[in-house]
């Protein structure tokens, strides 16, 4: 029997396009949910998205919860278990995307898991975070809830208004968090991971000044070939979430590699791009063999 399984994204995006197209080319059956237009009924139990109850699918593939990270796109996710306690599948797992929307839940996973990561100082104190920036010497203070390094900011414990521009960012971000700004060599790495084994690595090389190498800021995707050990890292960062298709983000020091994060939903233009695999088709290839087990 043919399985219905939707998309969760974002109308019109390329990666969510893609990844509707690999699923209907496999199924017949094409379904992009923009979670915006998601209802809960919890005495009824349905999940209504134009007409059509959610939990009457097979499946559903998290491509993006929102346009942005925020504490807001955690209540969409919040719905999604709905679905799964009605025995639709989901991949990946709702709650298990939830413990890596927040920063900082993702950081003290891969820090409880012995995972190495830039020094990292989280405080509600701005005489705890200037003491932390004159530690580091340049520090990056980055929003709980961001992607692609909107909203960071990067300071020197030289600046002349650092103690300005801290409050600024307390003001917008009560907790702060702040993470010594490690030496990138001009880029850092994606490595792509479906159901836990190691797919490809790219690497986001800069292509100017910018601090950081994000796509966003100017970068460039280009392939990489990692070490086992290198792999290694990556598969022991994203194993404690158990995710259907992730990236780890990894960046080479000359103390060592570390890890930045784990990405919630996976780099499908990057393992494109970088990689020239079809991620998109990969994940659709691995919903399909879940659901028919």
């Amino acid at each position: 029997m043919t399985k219905r399984i939707g998309v969760i994204g974002i109308p019109g995006k390329w990666s969510t396009e893609a990844l509707a197209e690999a699923c209907a080319a496999r199924t017949g059956h094409r379904l992009v949910i923009d979670m915006s237009r998601v209802t809960l009924d919890l005495a009824a139990g349905t999940l209504m998205h134009d007409g059509l109850d959610l939990c009457a699918l097979d499946g559903l593939i998290l491509k993006k919860i929102a346009e942005g990270y925020s504490p807001d796109a955690l209540d969409r996710l919040e719905l999604l278990r709905v679905a799964e306690a009605r025995g639709v599948r989901v991949f990946s797992p709702a709650e298990r995307v939830i413990r890596l929307m927040d920063r900082l839940a993702c950081t003290v996973t891969l820090s409880n898991a012995g995972v190495p990561m830039p020094p990292t100082t989280i405080t509600e104190d701005v005489t705890a975070a200037r003491a932390a920036l004159e530690a580091y010497g340049s520090a990056v203070f980055k929003p709980l809830f961001s992607t692609k390094a909107r909203g960071m900011v990067l300071l020197d414990r030289d600046a002349p208004d650092a103690e300005g521009r801290i409050a600024a960012f307390k003001a917008a971000n009560p907790m702060m968090y702040i993470q010594q700004k490690a030496e990138l060599s001009g880029h850092d790495l994606g490595m792509v991971f479906l159901n836990g084994d190691h797919v490809c690595t790219y690497a986001r090389v800069n292509q100017g000044d910018s601090w950081n190498t994000t796509i966003h800021a100017g970068g460039k995707y280009a392939a990489y070939q990692p070490s086992p050990e290198l792999i290694e890292l990556g598969r022991r960062a994203q194993a404690p979430f158990g995710l259907s298709f992730t990236t780890v983000d990894i960046a080479l020091t000359p103390a060592g590699p570390i890890v930045f994060e784990v990405s919630a939903f996976g780099g499908y233009s990057g393992a494109l791009k970088g990689c020239g695999v079809d991620a998109a088709g990969l994940v659709a290839d691995h919903v399909l063999r879940e659901l028919s087990a």
